[in-house]
């Protein structure tokens, strides 16, 4: 994996030739193309910082939300998280999760679930909540910064990872680290995505920026 080379994935190798055979098998039915199935620059940035910086991990209840492959999750779990839950809406990808948790020799638990307009989650004891790779839709973009805001009132740190896409609320955030991400044309249209991972303004940074 570019940037995680720690970190293995199932994955596919190229992103187009997976959607059509998946439209060709189930029809232009709508959904979401299988995200889950590739390593996207913000998740490559954020593992990697996790990885750098464990202290911000270390002992602390994570939660990571559109987890897709799962790959921050068992970044965190690598770095000493306490416990790891990844949420993500796709079924395919929670079943993802737990096998590439698996073929990492870590703990992830899997959940899917829209937990986004959930107030009860993530539930007590939740300390540390990852998001990457989230800001390519103006509603989404919008349900999960509500999301994080509750989050951050309730105490817990927030990192994101993103490179600056279109509904990034960066007016709302304050730049941690940043990575160049190696290995992004086909998914996004550049050779190395220059990554940022941000936490929520006013955030303590007392914690490698969480």
């Amino acid at each position: 994996m570019p940037l995680v080379p720690g970190i293995r994935l199932y994955q596919a190798s190229d992103p187009i030739s997976l959607w059509r055979r998946t439209e060709l098998t189930s029809g232009p039915t709508g959904n979401d193309p299988a995200f889950w199935a590739f390593a996207w620059a913000g998740g490559l940035a954020l593992a990697r910082y996790l990885l750098d910086h464990p202290e911000t991990v270390r002992g602390r209840h994570v939660v990571d939300i559109a987890s897709g492959s799962g790959m921050v999750a068992i970044a965190a779990a690598k770095a000493g998280a306490a416990t790891v839950t990844a949420y993500d809406i796709d079924p395919d990808a929670a079943v993802a999760i737990g096998m590439n948790a698996a073929a990492n020799g870590v703990t992830v638990r899997a959940v899917c679930a829209d937990i986004l307009d959930r107030d009860d989650l993530p539930a007590p004891g939740a300390d540390l909540v990852l998001v990457a790779d989230a800001f390519y839709q103006p509603e989404l973009a919008g349900k999960v910064m509500r999301f994080v805001a509750r989050c951050h009132a309730r105490g817990a740190a927030v990192l994101v990872g993103d490179f600056g896409r279109a509904y990034l609320p960066s007016d709302q955030l304050k730049p941690v680290a940043s990575y160049d991400v190696p290995g992004q044309r086909m998914l996004e249209g550049s050779d190395v995505r220059h990554t940022t991972i941000w936490a929520p303004t006013g955030a303590d940074s007392d914690r490698g920026g969480a």
